[in-house]
Protein backbone atom coordinates (compact mmCIF):
# COMPACT_ATOMS: atom_id res chain seq x y z
CA UNK A 1 0.00 0.00 0.00
CA UNK A 2 1.32 3.75 -0.63
CA UNK A 3 2.17 5.19 2.37
CA UNK A 4 -0.10 8.19 3.53
CA UNK A 5 1.38 11.21 2.70
CA UNK A 6 1.69 10.18 -1.15
CA UNK A 7 0.74 13.48 -3.03
CA UNK A 8 -1.11 13.11 -5.79
CA UNK A 9 -2.89 11.20 -8.45
CA UNK A 10 -4.79 11.36 -11.84
CA UNK A 11 -7.48 10.02 -10.48
CA UNK A 12 -8.76 9.77 -6.64
CA UNK A 13 -11.26 7.48 -5.70
CA UNK A 14 -12.39 7.15 -2.32
CA UNK A 15 -14.23 4.29 -1.07
CA UNK A 16 -13.31 0.56 -2.55
CA UNK A 17 -16.81 -1.35 -2.19
CA UNK A 18 -17.90 -2.72 -5.70
CA UNK A 19 -18.21 0.05 -7.18
CA UNK A 20 -15.00 2.13 -6.21
CA UNK A 21 -12.71 -0.83 -6.43
CA UNK A 22 -14.12 -1.52 -9.93
CA UNK A 23 -13.20 2.02 -10.86
CA UNK A 24 -9.37 1.18 -9.65
CA UNK A 25 -9.39 -1.89 -11.18
CA UNK A 26 -10.07 -0.82 -14.60
CA UNK A 27 -8.25 2.64 -14.09
CA UNK A 28 -4.90 0.89 -13.35
CA UNK A 29 -5.09 -1.69 -16.02
CA UNK A 30 -5.75 1.71 -18.26
CA UNK A 31 -2.49 2.62 -17.52
CA UNK A 32 -4.31 5.42 -15.52
CA UNK A 33 -2.26 7.09 -12.31
CA UNK A 34 -4.91 6.11 -9.61
CA UNK A 35 -4.96 5.98 -5.96
CA UNK A 36 -7.83 4.75 -4.02
CA UNK A 37 -8.46 5.67 -0.40
CA UNK A 38 -10.19 3.67 1.97
CA UNK A 39 -9.98 2.82 5.62
CA UNK A 40 -10.34 -1.01 5.17
CA UNK A 41 -9.21 -1.45 1.76
CA UNK A 42 -8.76 -5.27 1.77
CA UNK A 43 -12.18 -6.07 4.22
CA UNK A 44 -14.00 -9.21 2.62
CA UNK A 45 -17.49 -8.35 1.54
CA UNK A 46 -20.17 -10.70 2.82
CA UNK A 47 -23.48 -9.12 1.43
CA UNK A 48 -25.57 -11.39 -1.60
CA UNK A 49 -25.08 -9.23 -4.51
CA UNK A 50 -27.32 -9.82 -7.91
CA UNK A 51 -27.53 -8.84 -11.23
CA UNK A 52 -29.24 -9.40 -14.47
CA UNK A 53 -26.62 -11.66 -16.72
CA UNK A 54 -27.27 -9.28 -19.85
CA UNK A 55 -25.97 -6.10 -17.11
CA UNK A 56 -22.61 -8.04 -16.68
CA UNK A 57 -19.63 -6.30 -18.60
CA UNK A 58 -18.02 -8.85 -20.78
CA UNK A 59 -14.75 -8.09 -19.24
CA UNK A 60 -15.80 -9.94 -15.99
CA UNK A 61 -15.13 -13.92 -15.73
CA UNK A 62 -17.29 -16.07 -15.59
CA UNK A 63 -16.72 -17.09 -12.29
CA UNK A 64 -18.44 -14.46 -10.60
CA UNK A 65 -21.41 -16.08 -11.32
CA UNK A 66 -22.03 -18.04 -8.69
CA UNK A 67 -25.73 -19.35 -10.16
CA UNK A 68 -28.44 -18.63 -12.68
CA UNK A 69 -31.82 -18.38 -13.51
CA UNK A 70 -33.46 -17.92 -16.61
CA UNK A 71 -36.54 -17.63 -15.73
CA UNK A 72 -37.38 -15.97 -11.87
CA UNK A 73 -40.89 -16.02 -10.58
CA UNK A 74 -42.75 -13.04 -8.95
CA UNK A 75 -45.91 -13.42 -7.11
CA UNK A 76 -47.93 -10.07 -7.58
CA UNK A 77 -51.36 -11.06 -7.88
CA UNK A 78 -50.71 -13.95 -9.19
CA UNK A 79 -47.76 -16.40 -10.55
CA UNK A 80 -45.31 -14.53 -13.23
CA UNK A 81 -42.33 -15.83 -15.48
CA UNK A 82 -40.33 -13.20 -15.59
CA UNK A 83 -38.29 -14.01 -19.33
CA UNK A 84 -34.64 -12.48 -18.37
CA UNK A 85 -31.61 -14.65 -16.28
CA UNK A 86 -30.99 -13.25 -13.11
CA UNK A 87 -27.82 -14.31 -11.22
CA UNK A 88 -26.18 -14.30 -7.61
CA UNK A 89 -23.01 -13.34 -7.57
CA UNK A 90 -19.91 -15.23 -6.14
CA UNK A 91 -18.73 -12.33 -3.92
CA UNK A 92 -15.97 -13.68 -2.95
CA UNK A 93 -14.84 -14.44 -6.93
CA UNK A 94 -15.99 -10.60 -7.85
CA UNK A 95 -13.90 -9.00 -4.96
CA UNK A 96 -11.07 -11.53 -6.58
CA UNK A 97 -11.77 -10.74 -10.04
CA UNK A 98 -11.68 -6.90 -9.30
CA UNK A 99 -8.20 -6.71 -8.48
CA UNK A 100 -6.13 -4.01 -6.96
CA UNK A 101 -2.35 -3.53 -6.98
CA UNK A 102 -1.06 -2.43 -2.84
CA UNK A 103 0.55 0.53 -4.55
CA UNK A 104 -2.37 1.95 -5.86
CA UNK A 105 -4.28 1.99 -2.78
CA UNK A 106 -4.27 4.32 0.52
CA UNK A 107 -5.55 2.80 3.56
CA UNK A 108 -6.94 5.74 5.44
CA UNK A 109 -10.22 7.08 6.43
CA UNK A 110 -11.09 10.79 4.13
CA UNK A 111 -12.26 13.46 6.28
CA UNK A 112 -13.45 15.81 3.59
CA UNK A 113 -13.52 15.05 -0.29
CA UNK A 114 -13.17 18.40 -2.54
CA UNK A 115 -12.47 19.10 -6.42
CA UNK A 116 -9.08 18.21 -6.41
CA UNK A 117 -8.51 17.18 -2.78
CA UNK A 118 -8.96 14.70 -0.25
CA UNK A 119 -8.10 15.09 3.45
CA UNK A 120 -7.55 12.11 5.49
CA UNK A 121 -8.78 11.60 9.07
CA UNK A 122 -4.64 12.73 10.19
CA UNK A 123 -4.75 15.81 8.27
CA UNK A 124 -3.02 14.63 5.29
CA UNK A 125 -3.63 16.16 1.99
CA UNK A 126 -3.93 13.72 -1.26
CA UNK A 127 -4.93 15.34 -4.70
CA UNK A 128 -6.33 14.29 -7.70
CA UNK A 129 -6.83 15.89 -11.11
CA UNK A 130 -10.19 14.19 -10.76
CA UNK A 131 -11.76 13.27 -7.76
CA UNK A 132 -14.72 10.75 -6.72
CA UNK A 133 -16.56 9.59 -4.25
CA UNK A 134 -17.89 6.04 -4.26
CA UNK A 135 -18.64 5.87 -0.44
CA UNK A 136 -21.89 4.81 -0.95
CA UNK A 137 -24.79 6.76 1.24
CA UNK A 138 -24.80 3.89 4.75
CA UNK A 139 -25.44 5.58 8.06
CA UNK A 140 -26.46 8.84 5.74
CA UNK A 141 -29.86 9.80 7.80
CA UNK A 142 -33.14 10.91 6.35
CA UNK A 143 -33.10 9.18 2.94
CA UNK A 144 -35.43 6.51 1.56
CA UNK A 145 -33.65 3.04 2.57
CA UNK A 146 -33.90 -1.13 1.74
CA UNK A 147 -34.46 -3.35 4.58
CA UNK A 148 -34.09 -6.68 4.74
CA UNK A 149 -33.82 -9.73 7.13
CA UNK A 150 -32.74 -12.97 5.58
CA UNK A 151 -31.59 -16.97 6.80
CA UNK A 152 -29.49 -19.43 4.35
CA UNK A 153 -31.02 -23.23 4.17
CA UNK A 154 -30.28 -26.52 2.83
CA UNK A 155 -31.09 -26.68 -1.08
CA UNK A 156 -33.33 -29.29 -0.12
CA UNK A 157 -34.94 -27.10 2.29
CA UNK A 158 -35.41 -24.07 -0.04
CA UNK A 159 -36.50 -26.49 -3.09
CA UNK A 160 -39.76 -27.05 -1.24
CA UNK A 161 -40.05 -23.27 -0.56
CA UNK A 162 -39.33 -22.03 -4.27
CA UNK A 163 -42.31 -24.78 -5.58
CA UNK A 164 -40.56 -25.84 -8.60
CA UNK A 165 -39.09 -22.01 -9.37
CA UNK A 166 -35.60 -21.29 -10.06
CA UNK A 167 -35.71 -18.29 -7.62
CA UNK A 168 -38.65 -16.01 -6.69
CA UNK A 169 -37.78 -12.13 -7.48
CA UNK A 170 -40.14 -10.91 -5.14
CA UNK A 171 -43.10 -13.05 -3.56
CA UNK A 172 -45.92 -10.69 -2.25
CA UNK A 173 -48.23 -13.45 -1.06
CA UNK A 174 -49.79 -11.67 2.02
CA UNK A 175 -49.18 -14.93 4.32
CA UNK A 176 -46.46 -13.22 6.53
CA UNK A 177 -48.58 -12.68 9.55
CA UNK A 178 -48.52 -8.38 8.37
CA UNK A 179 -51.54 -6.30 8.30
CA UNK A 180 -53.44 -5.07 5.15
CA UNK A 181 -52.43 -1.62 6.26
CA UNK A 182 -48.75 -2.23 7.62
CA UNK A 183 -45.77 -0.75 5.28
CA UNK A 184 -45.61 -4.39 2.72
CA UNK A 185 -42.88 -6.67 2.50
CA UNK A 186 -41.94 -9.51 0.29
CA UNK A 187 -40.11 -12.92 0.02
CA UNK A 188 -37.00 -12.75 -1.98
CA UNK A 189 -35.27 -16.75 -2.79
CA UNK A 190 -32.36 -17.34 -4.29
CA UNK A 191 -29.81 -19.84 -4.66
CA UNK A 192 -26.32 -18.73 -3.34
CA UNK A 193 -24.82 -22.09 -4.75
CA UNK A 194 -25.48 -25.98 -5.39
CA UNK A 195 -25.71 -26.45 -1.81
CA UNK A 196 -27.63 -23.20 -0.37
CA UNK A 197 -30.88 -21.33 -0.68
CA UNK A 198 -31.34 -17.80 0.92
CA UNK A 199 -34.56 -16.71 2.07
CA UNK A 200 -34.98 -13.15 2.46
CA UNK A 201 -38.29 -10.82 3.55
CA UNK A 202 -37.59 -7.75 2.32
CA UNK A 203 -38.79 -3.85 2.37
CA UNK A 204 -38.81 -2.14 -0.73
CA UNK A 205 -38.14 0.86 0.43
CA UNK A 206 -39.26 3.42 3.25
CA UNK A 207 -38.36 6.35 5.13
CA UNK A 208 -38.16 4.88 7.07
CA UNK A 209 -38.04 1.23 5.77
CA UNK A 210 -39.05 -1.58 8.20
CA UNK A 211 -36.90 -3.02 10.75
CA UNK A 212 -35.12 -6.11 10.51
CA UNK A 213 -36.71 -7.65 13.87
CA UNK A 214 -39.69 -7.06 11.59
CA UNK A 215 -39.08 -8.31 8.98
CA UNK A 216 -37.51 -11.64 10.62
CA UNK A 217 -40.90 -11.91 12.53
CA UNK A 218 -42.64 -12.10 9.31
CA UNK A 219 -40.17 -13.97 7.57
CA UNK A 220 -40.39 -16.73 10.33
CA UNK A 221 -43.92 -16.74 10.48
CA UNK A 222 -44.35 -16.76 6.16
CA UNK A 223 -42.52 -20.08 6.23
CA UNK A 224 -44.16 -21.47 9.44
CA UNK A 225 -47.46 -21.30 6.82
CA UNK A 226 -45.33 -22.83 4.26
CA UNK A 227 -44.60 -25.68 6.47
CA UNK A 228 -40.82 -24.83 7.17
CA UNK A 229 -40.05 -24.17 11.17
CA UNK A 230 -36.64 -22.26 11.23
CA UNK A 231 -34.26 -23.50 14.05
CA UNK A 232 -32.77 -19.97 14.79
CA UNK A 233 -29.53 -22.17 14.07
CA UNK A 234 -29.39 -20.61 10.20
CA UNK A 235 -26.83 -18.23 8.96
CA UNK A 236 -28.39 -14.08 8.82
CA UNK A 237 -28.22 -11.83 6.53
CA UNK A 238 -29.09 -8.40 7.11
CA UNK A 239 -29.59 -5.18 4.76
CA UNK A 240 -29.74 -1.86 5.59
CA UNK A 241 -28.89 0.74 2.60
CA UNK A 242 -29.94 3.96 1.15
CA UNK A 243 -31.73 3.62 -2.74
CA UNK A 244 -31.34 7.19 -3.22
CA UNK A 245 -28.38 8.85 -3.39
CA UNK A 246 -27.38 11.93 -0.76
CA UNK A 247 -28.08 15.59 -1.47
CA UNK A 248 -25.28 17.45 -2.80
CA UNK A 249 -23.73 20.63 -1.50
CA UNK A 250 -21.51 23.61 -2.56
CA UNK A 251 -18.63 21.80 -0.32
CA UNK A 252 -18.69 18.82 -2.98
CA UNK A 253 -19.38 20.55 -6.28
CA UNK A 254 -16.50 19.15 -9.10
CA UNK A 255 -16.51 16.13 -6.82
CA UNK A 256 -17.79 12.93 -9.44
CA UNK A 257 -19.59 10.27 -7.65
CA UNK A 258 -19.97 6.75 -8.53
CA UNK A 259 -22.23 3.47 -7.41
CA UNK A 260 -24.56 3.83 -4.82
CA UNK A 261 -24.01 7.38 -3.88
CA UNK A 262 -24.79 8.36 -7.90
CA UNK A 263 -27.59 8.04 -9.84
CA UNK A 264 -26.31 4.32 -10.85
CA UNK A 265 -28.76 3.22 -7.66
CA UNK A 266 -31.61 2.73 -8.96
CA UNK A 267 -34.15 4.13 -6.73
CA UNK A 268 -37.23 1.82 -7.04
CA UNK A 269 -35.32 -1.08 -6.63
CA UNK A 270 -31.65 -0.67 -4.98
CA UNK A 271 -29.55 -2.28 -7.28
CA UNK A 272 -26.65 -0.67 -8.06
CA UNK A 273 -23.93 -3.21 -8.25
CA UNK A 274 -24.27 -4.35 -12.06
CA UNK A 275 -25.15 -1.09 -13.35
CA UNK A 276 -21.92 0.11 -11.50
CA UNK A 277 -19.49 -2.56 -13.25
CA UNK A 278 -21.40 -1.70 -16.43
CA UNK A 279 -20.75 1.62 -16.84
CA UNK A 280 -17.21 1.85 -15.63
CA UNK A 281 -15.33 2.24 -18.68
CA UNK A 282 -17.38 4.77 -19.98
CA UNK A 283 -17.20 6.82 -16.01
CA UNK A 284 -13.79 6.29 -16.57
CA UNK A 285 -13.49 8.08 -20.31
CA UNK A 286 -15.54 10.71 -19.65
CA UNK A 287 -13.73 11.60 -16.60
CA UNK A 288 -9.98 11.15 -17.65
CA UNK A 289 -11.14 13.27 -21.04
CA UNK A 290 -12.96 16.08 -19.13
CA UNK A 291 -16.25 15.11 -20.19
CA UNK A 292 -19.82 14.97 -17.63
CA UNK A 293 -20.42 11.36 -16.95
CA UNK A 294 -24.30 12.36 -17.04
CA UNK A 295 -25.34 13.24 -19.93
CA UNK A 296 -29.06 14.88 -20.53
CA UNK A 297 -30.50 11.31 -21.18
CA UNK A 298 -29.53 9.88 -18.19
CA UNK A 299 -30.62 12.63 -16.13
CA UNK A 300 -34.05 12.45 -17.57
CA UNK A 301 -34.07 8.43 -17.28
CA UNK A 302 -32.98 9.47 -13.58
CA UNK A 303 -35.87 12.03 -12.82
CA UNK A 304 -38.89 9.21 -13.76
CA UNK A 305 -36.98 6.58 -11.78
CA UNK A 306 -37.26 8.93 -8.99
CA UNK A 307 -40.95 9.65 -9.82
CA UNK A 308 -41.23 5.52 -9.73
CA UNK A 309 -39.58 5.72 -5.88
CA UNK A 310 -42.09 8.43 -5.26
CA UNK A 311 -44.71 6.45 -6.46
CA UNK A 312 -43.44 3.48 -4.27
CA UNK A 313 -43.97 5.55 -1.18
CA UNK A 314 -47.17 6.48 -1.77
CA UNK A 315 -48.79 3.21 -2.87
CA UNK A 316 -50.89 1.64 -0.29
CA UNK A 317 -49.87 -2.05 0.73
CA UNK A 318 -53.05 -3.28 -1.51
CA UNK A 319 -52.10 -1.44 -4.60
CA UNK A 320 -47.87 -2.66 -4.38
CA UNK A 321 -48.73 -6.35 -5.68
CA UNK A 322 -51.16 -4.64 -9.03
CA UNK A 323 -48.51 -2.29 -9.45
CA UNK A 324 -45.83 -5.20 -9.79
CA UNK A 325 -48.24 -7.31 -12.03
CA UNK A 326 -48.87 -4.40 -14.43
CA UNK A 327 -44.87 -3.91 -14.58
CA UNK A 328 -43.88 -7.68 -15.26
CA UNK A 329 -46.99 -8.06 -17.64
CA UNK A 330 -44.83 -5.89 -19.41
CA UNK A 331 -43.15 -6.90 -23.04
CA UNK A 332 -39.15 -8.02 -21.33
CA UNK A 333 -37.85 -5.38 -23.46
CA UNK A 334 -39.86 -2.47 -21.61
CA UNK A 335 -38.72 -4.51 -18.46
CA UNK A 336 -34.99 -3.87 -19.47
CA UNK A 337 -35.68 -0.43 -20.08
CA UNK A 338 -37.11 0.68 -16.72
CA UNK A 339 -34.99 -1.27 -14.87
CA UNK A 340 -31.21 -1.22 -16.38
CA UNK A 341 -31.57 1.38 -19.42
CA UNK A 342 -29.92 3.88 -17.47
CA UNK A 343 -30.23 6.08 -20.92
CA UNK A 344 -32.86 4.76 -22.39
CA UNK A 345 -35.18 7.71 -21.94
CA UNK A 346 -37.99 6.22 -24.83
CA UNK A 347 -37.96 2.91 -23.26
CA UNK A 348 -38.64 4.29 -19.80
CA UNK A 349 -40.92 6.31 -20.99
CA UNK A 350 -43.07 3.61 -22.61
CA UNK A 351 -42.41 1.01 -19.71
CA UNK A 352 -44.40 3.83 -17.56
CA UNK A 353 -47.18 4.55 -19.78
CA UNK A 354 -48.10 1.49 -20.83
CA UNK A 355 -48.88 0.30 -17.49
CA UNK A 356 -50.66 3.28 -16.17
CA UNK A 357 -53.89 2.04 -18.18
CA UNK A 358 -53.75 -1.60 -16.54
CA UNK A 359 -53.32 -0.27 -12.79
CA UNK A 360 -56.78 -0.42 -10.52
CA UNK A 361 -57.90 3.33 -10.43
CA UNK A 362 -57.01 3.52 -6.73
CA UNK A 363 -53.02 2.81 -7.58
CA UNK A 364 -53.53 5.51 -10.81
CA UNK A 365 -55.42 8.23 -8.78
CA UNK A 366 -52.09 7.14 -6.32
CA UNK A 367 -49.70 8.16 -9.50
CA UNK A 368 -51.34 10.80 -10.82
CA UNK A 369 -51.31 12.73 -7.12
CA UNK A 370 -47.54 11.34 -7.18
CA UNK A 371 -46.89 13.51 -10.08
CA UNK A 372 -48.53 16.76 -9.81
CA UNK A 373 -46.86 16.41 -6.38
CA UNK A 374 -49.28 15.78 -3.46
Amino acid sequence: MKPIGSPSADLVVVGLGPAGRSLVHRASNAGIDVLGVDPHPNRVWTPTYSAWADELPDWLPASVVATSTTHPAAWTTRRQSIGRTYCVLNTGALQQALEVKPSDIVAANASTIRENVVTLADGTIVRGRTVVDARGSVGIIGLAEQTAYGIVVDRAVGETLLEGEGAWFMDWRPDNGSDSADTPSFLYAVALDENRILLEETCLVGTPALDPAVLRDRLVERLRRRGFEPTGAEAVERVKFAVQPPPRDRADHGVRRFGARSPLMHPATGYSVAASLATTDAFLDAVTTGRSPVTPSIWAVQRLRNLGLRTALNLEARQIPHFFASFFALPVPLQTAYLSGRSDLRGTLSAMTRMFPTLPPSARLAIARTVVGR
